[in-house]
């Protein structure tokens, strides 16, 4: 299946999927999305979830966006960033990926929570505010048209357009492509992960000049390894871009990472 084709039917789904949402809930409010507890406001989560959830905030690594326990002052890197840096030059992330960020991720990719999305999305904008005023195009991390078939619109993409929309930054959701149907990547290994993203994307001959000499913010959920944001990073910097820096909802930390 082309890809733009694809793109293009996921934004019907979300488009018409949105208001079915929404006369759904004015008879059955949503639920939240950790607890099951009706949530009244619109806000995604109820109160108590959403005290729980952990955002990422400065002092932290200005390459990987990983939290640091103290400040040790402007633009450090993780000795992480230093011993092994990946191909994009910053990542921002709004959350820690714990039970509830899981969860609500969970929820907008596999229960059709389509009003987890703009929260979301908020959430990203102002973790990111520093690379998105410096960009000039948002790519969401694509699916490749099986997946895409099977689970009827691309998240990322979803959250794409939210942030772009109120900053009148273009969103290209054909650009990069997925030419590989990778396994999924639960309960692999950082090397294995890799291995697994290794070929799994690229921007074709006919695209190169949506991205050329242009910054780019790449949007995805989730965060784990890095391998497929640093996959996605290589072959858009190999068609030209200027810069890729990455944005997501959720990371994983799975310790605190000394300065250097």
């Amino acid at each position: 299946m082309d890809e733009r084709i694809s793109s293009r039917l996921s934004q019907i789904a979300a488009t018409v999927r949105m208001p079915l949402r929404l006369m759904l809930d004015v008879g059955l409010p949503p639920l939240c999305p950790s607890c099951r507890d009706p949530v009244g406001d619109g806000a995604g989560l109820c109160a108590k979830c959403w005290s729980k959830l952990s955002p990422i905030e400065r002092p932290f690594c200005e390459r990987l966006g990983i939290p640091f326990t103290y400040d040790p002052g402007p633009g450090i890197y993780s000795m992480q960033a230093i011993a092994d840096p990946p191909a994009y030059t910053r990542a921002r992330a709004a959350v820690r990926y714990d039970e509830i960020a899981r969860n609500m991720v969970h929820a907008l990719k596999y229960g059709d929570r389509l009003d987890l999305a703009p929260v979301m999305a908020r959430w990203m904008g102002r973790a990111g505010s520093d690379v998105l005023c410096e960009a000039d195009v948002v790519v969401p991390v694509p699916l490749h048209w099986r997946r895409m078939w099977a689970r009827r619109f691309n998240q990322s993409a979803t959250i794409a357009n939210l942030l772009a929309r109120p900053l009148g930054l273009p969103v290209s959701t054909s650009v990069l492509k997925r030419i590989k149907a990778t396994p999924q990547q639960v309960g692999l290994s950082k090397t294995e992960r890799a291995a697994n993203v290794q070929g799994a994307f690229r921007v074709g001959s006919a695209d190169k000049a949506e991205i050329a000499r242009r910054r780019v913010v790449l949007v995805d959920d989730v965060l784990t390894s890095g391998a497929t944001a640093d996959a996605c990073a290589r072959a858009l910097l190999r068609a030209g871009a200027r810069q890729v820096d990455v944005l997501v909802f959720a990371r994983v930390v799975d310790s605190v990472r000394a300065p250097i």
